[in-house]
């Protein structure tokens, strides 16, 4: 059995075991819809109580806001080992048995858990994304669907990348550091809206420290085919999204690097 049949069957043995609660799982998943709805709600009041910001409309800052959260909802549904990995692997002695199985840990802890009631967000997400093609004139054809679903391919692996460093620094700290949840519940946040508003120092720890400007600020500007007011030229920013491909594959070296040095807890 290849790798990508091993981590098949373990969705699946996830979604069978959530079956079992079907009205529990709906609850959690409109609930959580719920939860993230008050988000945008929340950035419409601001449009809707000072107009443009920066030169950006509600309907285009939407966009920001549905690329990102379908990317991060993406990787929230499929890092969850990750996630938990400090309190329920290494606190526990859990991680000795991934270890002595004939696979890949990385792959054991991908499909520990694939919860549905993150598919809230993701909804909600493609929600915002419908309502801003109504109030942005997008041109969605072939090109510009192909990069948005770029955008969130290297979303995706940016934010899977974060989730295993948080994972990674377990391997000294036992539990994953909260402040690692600054970089991503923060980042989200802080990607939802265009790069030219914030400070330059921020600006530049968005793009080359953690690169989130690389797959929500640029792609978006290559889907309304609007020039950059920082300067960035016009064939790039189709290309940024692959920073978050390149960030996924340091993550994965910087937890070869905390693996090597694992010891077990003795539980």
């Amino acid at each position: 059995m290849n790798a990508l049949a091993l981590y098949g069957r373990y969705v699946a043995t996830s979604l069978r075991a959530q079956a079992q609660y079907p009205a529990a799982t709906l609850m959690l998943t409109a609930g959580h819809c719920a939860a993230t709805a008050i988000e945008i709600l929340g950035v419409f009041a601001l449009f809707d109580r000072f107009g443009p910001v920066g030169g950006w409309s509600f309907g285009e800052v939407a966009l920001f806001y549905a690329l990102v959260n379908i990317a991060f909802s993406i990787a929230d549904l499929l890092g969850r080992g990750f996630d938990v990995f400090g309190t329920d692997f290494v606190r526990t002695g859990a991680f000795d048995r991934v270890l002595l199985r004939p696979r890949a840990a990385a792959l054991q802890l991908a499909g520990y858990e694939v919860r549905l009631s993150r598919l809230g967000r993701l909804l909600q997400a493609f929600a915002v994304l419908i309502l801003a093609s109504h109030l942005v004139p997008i041109d969605w054809d072939i090109a510009t669907a192909v990069i948005a679903a770029w955008a969130v391919a290297g979303g995706v692996a940016l934010f899977v990348g974060l989730l295993i460093l948080q994972a990674t620094l377990a391997f000294w700290t036992v539990e994953s550091l909260e402040i690692v949840n600054v970089l991503t519940y923060g980042g989200v946040q802080a990607a939802q809206y265009p790069l030219n508003i914030y400070a330059a120092w921020f600006r530049h720890l968005l793009t080359f420290g953690v690169p989130l400007a690389c797959v929500a600020y640029y792609p978006v500007l290559a889907i309304l085919k609007r020039p950059d007011p920082l300067g960035a030229p016009d064939w790039f920013l189709p290309l940024a999204p692959l920073a978050g491909f390149v960030f996924l594959a340091v993550s994965f070296l910087a937890w070869r690097i905390g693996m090597a040095r694992y010891a077990s807890t003795g539980s």
